[in-house]
């Protein structure tokens, strides 16, 4: 007898996660159902008691998420309807129909005080009102559910929708001269290596029904930059023979504060599952393959 199929709702399909993830398909032990904001809005309750009525899963990537860090800080309430409601709308349905919820979360739920990577159980302080409301998503879930798997991730881009590498290689065809800070250190996150962690975990899970993998992750692409750094690497690896001035955050205008230091250390999926990120510049090769 053929084993079934592992049953999946990916939620927030049109975001980068869900448009790479659609790229990566099949996956041959896998079915996966796709919905967006129009087919199913995760902060309408009412909707989604609905929609869980009429179809069952194992397990739910969320990847609906409202991550406009500057705007989040005077559009509250849409912040809250979709980080909050709407991650305590999912956790109903996975209380009542016992499916997995594989929560994306972020490195802005840290202040960024810490110079080491942090880990999984560091003490958690988010500046902005983004990195609250996914920090509040993740208490919900964790005091709610024990079928989850909260990965933060930090610095994610794809080829897809809005991201800081396709924002650079848009700018240096319309600036002259690029300004970018040089003393905020995080690692960029390529979306496909996300997927694939994501997809190893549901894997681990389900060949191992015994031992109990459910709990916070951090992932993403190995070693650290600034975004000047990045930021250079991006047009270097473009052939773009462009000058990037490395300047302090204190000099860019923003409102919104951001952690100064936010490396997420790998060592709890290197140490339980041999799981080993590549580093962030041969993630980045690939983006321009």
């Amino acid at each position: 007898m053929s084993k079934n199929k592992i049953k999946i709702l990916v939620t927030g399909g049109k975001s980068q996660l869900g448009k790479t993830l659609k790229t990566m398909l099949p996956q041959k032990d896998m079915d996966f159902s796709f919905t967006d904001k129009k087919t199913l809005d995760i902060s309408d309750r009412k909707a989604v008691k609905q929609f869980f009525k009429k179809n069952k899963f194992d397990y739910c990537f969320n990847f609906a998420a409202y991550t406009n860090v500057n705007q989040a800080e005077t559009d509250q309430d849409a912040v809250i309807d979709v980080n909050v409601g709407g991650v305590s709308n999912l956790i109903k349905q996975a209380k009542k129909y016992n499916f997995t919820l594989v929560h994306i979360s972020t490195d802005y739920v840290f202040d960024g005080k810490k110079r080491k990577p942090y880990r999984e159980d560091d003490k958690v302080n988010p500046l902005n009102f983004y990195g609250v409301s996914k920090l509040v998503g993740e208490h919900i879930i964790q005091m709610q559910l024990k079928k989850y798997m909260i990965v933060r991730t930090s610095w994610l881009y794809s080829k897809f929708n809005k991201n800081f590498v396709k924002t650079i290689l848009e700018l240096s065809k319309s600036k002259r001269k690029l300004k970018l800070v040089n003393d905020q250190t995080g690692t960029p996150t390529y979306a496909p290596d996300l997927i694939n962690f994501l997809l190893f975990l549901v894997r681990t899970i389900e060949d191992n029904p015994k031992k109990n993998y459910y709990g916070i992750y951090h992932f993403s692409n190995e070693a650290k930059a600034t975004w000047y750094e990045f930021g250079q690497k991006i047009l270097s690896m473009a052939g773009i023979n462009k000058k990037i001035k490395p300047i302090d955050s204190a000099r860019f205008e923003s409102h919104v504060k951001r952690p100064a230091y936010s490396v997420l250390s790998k060592k709890k999926i290197k140490k339980l599952f041999d799981y080993k990120p590549r580093k962030w510049d041969k993630a980045l090769k690939d983006f321009f393959e």
